[in-house]
């Protein structure tokens, strides 16, 4: 079988051909797809045809992909960086809500700031990412939730690039909790003592009592924060005695106003009953809201029931603002020390509360606005020991009682 050459007689290898025009090609099969690689140059040798760009020669392009293919990377990566995949990746997420672009924003920030960003894609091991998050935890100071942000781009991210044949493995696929330590505080519900503590010194202090209406609502209604800054007057029927949950109000990072028209899930769109309590604190508040000259407008709604001074509603920043001033206050007063608490606890504190008291759990859920059942009961619910004890008690109580009526009931007859 005669061996094929090019136009100076030598001898083409497998995959190897030459055109018409004297370029060179390889041609190879990657993943079931017909791939190929190009050059003017059979070797680097060669001198380049009149008019031509120097180029790598194709001996040397195949040379270094196959070097590179045993390494477990792609050659066609080329020069793109950790930043400029991540950056692509969140380019392509256009269907997020603002508060997931802002986070994205801060992902980007970190990682063009890092030398790590400035990395090839190809040249990125499984070692290098983990020694990477160690880094950033240990010597950079970042904690636990910061650096599963930051992974949660990149892990994705570099996903894509996989199956765009950029690189062949995914550098970042591997479980967080065995590179670093979780130092997470989780966000437990407070005491019913101490969320009578806090209800009272917020009532009693004369600067934050403007606020209490709204801090007892968030405990005794479970909303989120930013349902229940988006509530407006139309959304409140004290005839019926209801509350409408059907929108979210939020702020994005360029400190303009955004309604979401929906709430955080499907679920989230609800009507709470008002309790007792609950029902007076709406009255108080309503009764003491001082209507602007002009009712802001946030995509078509007004009657917001919290305006800061420049007349604008309060969003979820201000009110967390406003529980860390509380908590540090009620700290500098009292010896008994309060724990950290946010809005979201407030909202942690309803869910544990309702169900120690029994609420049926399908009840529950509809009120926390969540979309399955395991979120009520694993999330929001902090039941201790004592509680099973208090529980045990309880039934132990109610069967006693069936068996004393029951006993009665013989002897009468």
């Amino acid at each position: 079988m005669e061996k094929r050459r090019d136009r100076k007689g030598r001898v083409l290898r497998p995959g190897e051909s030459q055109d018409k025009s004297g370029r060179y090609k390889y041609t190879f099969y990657e993943g079931g797809k017909q791939k190929a690689f190009y050059s003017w140059k059979l070797e680097q040798t060669d001198r380049l045809p009149a008019g031509k760009r120097d180029c790598i020669s194709l001996r040397d392009q195949v040379k270094e992909y196959y070097r590179l293919h045993n390494l477990g990377v792609a050659f066609q990566a080329g020069g793109l960086t950790v930043y400029e995949l991540a950056r692509r990746y969140t380019l392509l997420k256009t269907n997020v809500k603002p508060s997931t672009k802002t986070g994205y924003n801060t992902v980007l920030n970190i990682i063009y700031n890092d030398e790590f960003g400035s990395r090839r894609i190809d040249k990125v091991k499984t070692m290098d990412a983990k020694a990477w998050l160690v880094r950033m935890q240990q010597e950079d100071g970042r904690g636990y939730s910061s650096i599963h942000s930051i992974r949660g781009v990149l892990r994705p991210a570099f996903a894509m690039a996989v199956q765009d044949d950029l690189i062949v493995k995914n550098p970042f696929d591997f479980m967080l909790c065995e590179v670093i330590v979780n130092d997470m505080v989780r966000r437990e519900a407070i005491s019913a003592k101490q969320k009578r503590d806090f209800l009272r010194f917020v009532k009693e202090d004369k600067h934050y009592s403007r606020y209490y209406n709204g801090i007892y609502i968030l405990f005794h209604t479970g909303m989120r924060i930013s349902e229940f800054c988006g509530l407006t007057l139309s959304d409140i029927d004290m005839e019926k005695r209801e509350v409408t949950i059907n929108h979210q109000l939020q702020r994005t990072s360029d400190m303009s106003y955004i309604i979401i028209e929906s709430a955080k899930t499907a679920s989230g769109t609800r009507i709470i009953p008002m309790t007792d309590d609950v029902y007076e604190r709406f009255e108080d508040l309503l009764a003491n809201r001082i209507a602007p000259k002009v009712e802001p407008m946030v995509d078509g709604k007004v009657g917001f029931l919290y305006l800061d001074k420049n007349g604008m509603p309060l969003v979820a920043m201000h009110w967390e603002h406003y529980f860390k001033r509380i908590t540090d206050k009620y700290n500098a007063t009292y010896i008994v020390q309060m724990p950290k608490v946010t809005p979201h606890v407030c909202r942690h504190t309803y869910c544990s509360e309702q169900a120690k008291k029994g609420m049926n759990p399908n009840t529950l859920k509809y009120l926390m606005g969540h979309s399955d059942i395991s979120v009520t009961l694993n999330t929001y619910t902090h039941l201790s020991v004592e509680d099973a004890k208090d529980e045990l008690s309880r039934l132990e109580k109610t069967e006693n009682g069936r068996q004393d009526h029951g006993v009665i009931r013989r002897l009468n007859c």
